[in-house]
């Protein structure tokens, strides 16, 4: 099937991990715990390290929403716990405004595939708000018709909803939506929606480790264009 929507993940996927996130989650984690101590024990229950700003691979910071966070914050802190999701996506985007890196394929790919006629989506486990800055931020949000965080309604990925949401508002089939991201709860979403999967190796996971879950399988977002449901309707 023709691909007619690209609904992609937001960090490690458009935004670099690594730059983006190490600085802002210091941020964020230092400010909650108000003394270092502190901060370093709830970064590393969230699979930080404080000193050498390294995640490990299964942080809850990579695929996680701010509830994960706060299931895991909230016995150190005196946030009320119905409140301390909304404090934690707040956080973030604070300490997040000044270092959100954009890998410098994007802007061409988005371009290229709106010229071709695709919709264009987001489908991140931030929140929507932090989602819609964080592409105003970069100059690109002009290219997504749809944009659903943790927040939106639709549940969190690796569930099905985001990507059936995102095929419901443009009219197509979930089959000819192309998930694109960086990790397996990215993966696992299309598969559950019945969308195509597709992994690129840009964040903190390695395309060996994504190969098992996904249907295609890019080394940068440049090859997406590349891929048959994209490459069969592209102009000669």
């Amino acid at each position: 099937m023709r691909a007619a929507g690209i609904l992609f993940d937001k960090d490690g996927t458009l935004f670099d991990f690594r730059a983006s996130y190490a600085p802002a989650t210091a941020g964020v984690v230092r400010e909650l715990a108000g003394n270092d101590a502190l901060a370093v024990r709830m970064a590393s229950l969230a699979g930080f390290d404080l000193s050498t700003r390294v995640f490990s691979p299964d942080s809850v910071i990579i695929a996680g929403t701010a509830h994960d966070m706060a299931a895991l914050w909230h016995p150190f802190l005196q946030q009320p716990a119905e409140t301390l999701p909304f404090v934690i996506d707040q956080l973030f985007e604070k300490h997040s405004r000044e270092c959100m890196t954009l890998f410098v394929q994007v802007p061409p790919v988005l371009s290229e595939l709106l010229q071709l006629g695709m919709h264009i989506g987001l489908a991140t486990n931030d929140s929507e708000a932090n989602g819609r800055a964080h592409l105003g931020l970069a100059g690109i949000d002009h290219h997504f018709s749809f944009i659903a965080g943790h927040d939106s309604g639709h549940g969190a990925k690796p569930g099905p909803g985001m990507v059936q949401a995102f095929a419901a508002e443009c009219g197509i089939l979930p089959g000819a939506v192309l998930m694109v991201g960086d990790s397996r709860h990215d993966m696992d979403a299309a598969r559950a929606a019945g969308a195509i999967a597709v992994a690129v190796a840009t964040g903190l996971a390695t395309a060996g480790e994504l190969a098992p879950h996904a249907d295609h399988v890019i080394e940068t977002l440049e090859e997406l264009l590349a891929l048959p449901g994209i490459a069969a309707i592209k102009k000669p």
